[in-house]
């Protein structure tokens, strides 16, 4: 039976915004209260989608959040009409409204940990939608994003569904960004990867000091747990806490995997060796031949790999067995990473050619290509169970595009995100989108 890794790229919501909500991720911080254009942010999204499409690769959408989240400002005091209650936090606590109206979902590597069926004990493909727990604007997304997951993920004889983990530091899940899986094909048993920044109950590990980790060892255990995932077939690593403080919120900023390779910077983790020895010991027991490339730091700082998110990228297999890198714009424009590709794909390795993407605005917001997108591994059976609606296609990005073209502004301020219009706006927009995308009442607009 065939399988595939399924891309599900995020679509960019109708409020994006650079609130500069994320303490820790430097170019969220650099460009906040910028004015963003969601227009083109969101036709941005689309084209790398229909790219990949064109190129062969399976591609799907995850629809976007209701913003601004009306709900969430009731539950903190705001009363009123909806547009009542977005004037009044406007007028008296603005960066509640700035949070409320966050479309940072776009980021859909953050939105939950997949795990294939071929590494599950029931057989099935399971989802934990992660509780994004660090941040308030982000910690009120998931239960939309259950729903949304559950909407695309439907058939229970296939998928598996959790919910977010207790919302608590000491569990704080990131999901995906912080999840990497290795494997000789996406139908096999293959070795899940978890990525954290510290350990809430064991001193033994260190922390950074500057940024927050996001990660706990004690969420990872416990997805993988749910996921009733053996232990022979998960290895735990802790991100480098000094490349935490340096800006690298998520292990996807510093390092990529895919099939048998492991593409990271040499900074990237703690105990290194020890770590890739264990991943070359047990995908060797599945069938698997582990491959690492690193990336010195003499090369590429973690400056660099911050500035021009090099690691933040989509690297995926070819047919002949190479595998082909998608990178943001900001690569090529960085001197030091531009070198080191054009080196790297002309060594005759398994990387053998970089693409290069438009994504300013989300660039620009701290989210890369890799960002964007959620990766689902799926056999032949499973991805027919999947629901179609939201499965690239032509048409379906034509329609897409049509749809950005007559819902969403082409500038967004502060001042904007205070206008009641607004979620009017962002609301008929979503309610044609779950048309489109078949998917049901997905949004709290929809469901009361």
């Amino acid at each position: 039976m065939k399988s595939y890794e399924v891309n599900f790229d995020g679509l960019v919501g109708p409020t994006h915004n650079y609130g500069g909500l994320s303490y820790g991720n430097v170019a969220s911080q650099s460009n906040s209260q910028q004015s963003s254009n969601p227009k083109e942010a969101a036709l941005q999204g689309l084209a790398k989608m229909k790219a990949l499409m064109d190129m062969g690769f399976q591609q799907g959408v995850l629809a976007p959040q209701e913003r601004p989240d009306v709900a969430a400002l009731r539950r903190l005091g705001f009363a009123g009409s909806d547009a009542q209650v977005i004037e009044q936090a406007a007028k008296e606590a603005m960066p509640l409204l700035v949070a409320s109206c966050s479309a940072s979902s776009m980021w859909v590597a953050n939105a939950a940990t997949v795990s294939p069926s071929a590494d599950t004990a029931d057989g099935r493909v399971h989802f934990t939608a992660a509780n994004l727990n660090c941040k308030y604007h982000r910690s009120i997304e998931h239960p939309t994003t259950s729903r949304v997951l559950g909407a695309m993920f439907a058939d229970q004889q296939h998928f598996a569904h959790h919910a977010a983990l207790p919302a608590v530091a000491q569990f704080g899940d990131e999901g995906a960004a912080n999840h990497t899986r290795f494997c000789r094909a996406y139908g096999e048993a293959g070795v899940e990867f978890f990525v954290f920044g510290r350990s809430a109950f064991d001193s033994r590990y260190p922390a950074p000091q500057k940024y927050p980790a996001r990660q706990t060892l004690e969420a990872s255990q416990a997805v993988a747990r749910l996921h009733g995932l053996r232990e022979e077939g998960v290895v735990y690593a802790q991100q480098n806490p000094s490349v935490i403080d340096q800006g690298v919120f998520h292990n996807d900023v510093i390092a990529v995997g895919n099939g048998e390779v492991l593409f990271y910077h040499e900074d990237a983790f703690l105990e290194t060796e020890k770590m890739l020895a264990e991943l070359g010991s047990k995908l060797g027991k599945v069938g698997g031949k582990f491959q690492s490339v690193c990336v010195p730091r003499s090369a590429v700082t973690v400056d660099d790999a911050v500035r021009s998110y090099l690691f933040n990228s989509q690297l995926l297999s070819r047919p002949d067995g190479s595998m082909l890198l998608i990178v943001p714009e900001e690569c090529r424009s960085n001197e030091r990473v531009w070198q080191y590709l054009q080196g790297l794909t002309g060594a005759g390795g398994v990387i053998r050619e970089v693409k290069v993407f438009d994504l300013k605005q989300s660039m620009q917001n701290g989210g890369g290509p890799a960002c964007l997108r959620l990766r689902v591994a799926l056999n032949e059976t499973e991805l027919a169970a999947v629901n179609p609606g939201v499965i690239m296609t032509a048409p379906l990005y034509d329609s897409l595009t049509q749809w950005v073209e007559r819902h969403y502004r082409d500038r967004m301020t502060e001042n904007d995100l205070a206008d009641p219009q607004l979620l009017l706006e962002c609301r008929g927009a979503l309610d044609e989108l779950t048309q489109i995308l078949k998917l049901g009442a997905v949004y709290p607009f929809q469901i009361n």
